[in-house]
């Protein structure tokens, strides 16, 4: 070994030795804020928000802002776990990118509680066997998670948070010859989302829809080896490694910039963090205007609309519910000024949560 190669081995070791200590100061000081708390609640995210966007901003490299934001969020994972293990529901099996966005957000610093549906999902924070949700409401491809918009309506649950997960689909088989698959297993979704790249490269392989990417991997990995010769599954890389599968092509999907957005579900409200998002459902009545009179109180208090949505309201023969996202926490003058208008102007309306805007 050469002299200048153990000079910086030995830096590195300081270095680590370093971390370490600071490490656990900054566990003992947040297990001593943690018995300061009156409220009992040890998830913060407007905190956590801050506390990443701020080290992003302070981030000279040559570590990327993302690979900061992953190795701080590992950090105040295991340190609120010093508190208390937070358990996270979430569909599954294991192997989904919801729970890709759940260990994202949350870190391993966690229990999981893996739910079979979204309703689940729901069903399980309502009844408190668990403290928080993750749950896709919109992919950048396919649009809206129907289902999820509209248990938020009828939730007494609130937003907490919001993840946006890159999403990168890899063709996975016990199979290591690509040419020889005829059968591949997916989310309908995720079979849309690969659909040119199918067409290109297994042009006379049969699309078979399942429940869930993570499930068609399980499936793949539990047949025989008799059955699974020419089966595939579109899923994660965590699922590969989950099932013991062969990774035979990676970024399969159609459009490289493919992104799910995922929202955090609790019990509680969430203070403002200085950029935050806002999301509402409202009704209106049917005859003409009557949108744009509901919207106009956004306009007219500067307040920007990031999201519209329409949802059939199911109360009535072509009555509609409308979803909308502004910038800004309800709390902030401006948006609390719209909300209040918008509310006069309104049959319904409800806040769904104010709530820090996703950190990468």
């Amino acid at each position: 070994m050469s002299e200048q190669l153990k000079q910086h081995r030995d830096q590195i070791d300081a270095i680590d030795e370093q971390i370490l200590k600071l490490v656990n100061e900054r566990a003992s000081l947040a297990h001593a804020i943690g018995g300061l708390k009156d409220d009992g609640v040890i998830y913060r995210p407007e905190r956590e928000a801050q506390i990443l966007r701020r080290l992003q901003a302070n981030n000279k490299g040559p570590l990327s802002s993302e690979a900061v934001s992953h190795i701080f969020r590992g950090v105040m994972s295991n340190c609120r776990a010093l508190e208390k293990e937070l358990s996270i529901a979430f569909l599954g099996p294991l192997g989904t990118y919801s729970e890709e966005a759940a260990l994202k957000q949350f870190g391993l610093g966690r229990s999981a509680v893996v739910c079979a549906s979204i309703d689940e999902v729901f069903r399980t924070l309502e009844a408190e066997q668990a403290d928080y949700g993750v749950v896709p409401v919109e992919n950048s491809t396919e649009g809206a998670i129907g289902l999820t918009l509209d248990l938020l309506l009828a939730s007494p649950l609130k937003i907490c948070g919001e993840i946006t997960l890159p999403i990168h689909h890899c063709l996975l088989s016990k199979q290591t010859d690509i040419s020889q698959i005829s059968h591949v297993f997916s989310h309908s979704q995720s079979l849309s989302q690969c659909h040119e790249w199918l067409n290109k490269t297994l042009p006379r392989a049969q699309r078979e829809p399942v429940t869930s990417n993570a499930f068609a991997a399980q499936m793949i990995h539990n047949l025989v080896s008799s059955d699974n010769t020419f089966a595939a599954a579109i899923a994660s890389k965590r699922a590969a490694e989950l099932f013991n599968l062969n990774i035979l092509a990676e970024n399969i999907e159609d459009d490289p910039k493919n992104t799910t957005r995922f929202l955090v579900l609790g019990r509680h409200e969430v203070a403002p963090s200085g950029s935050d998002k806002t999301s509402v459902v409202m009704t209106t009545q049917n005859k003409p205007g009557a949108m744009l009179e509901l919207l106009e109180p956004l306009s007219r208090h500067g307040v920007s609309m990031t999201k519209f949505e329409s949802r059939p309201s199911k109360q009535g023969l072509w009555d509609y519910v409308f979803y909308v996202d502004v910038e800004g926490h309800q709390t902030d003058a401006k948006v609390k000024a719209a909300l209040q208008d918008c509310k006069t102007r309104a049959s319904f309306l409800k806040v769904l949560g104010s709530y820090p805007t996703a950190v990468v």
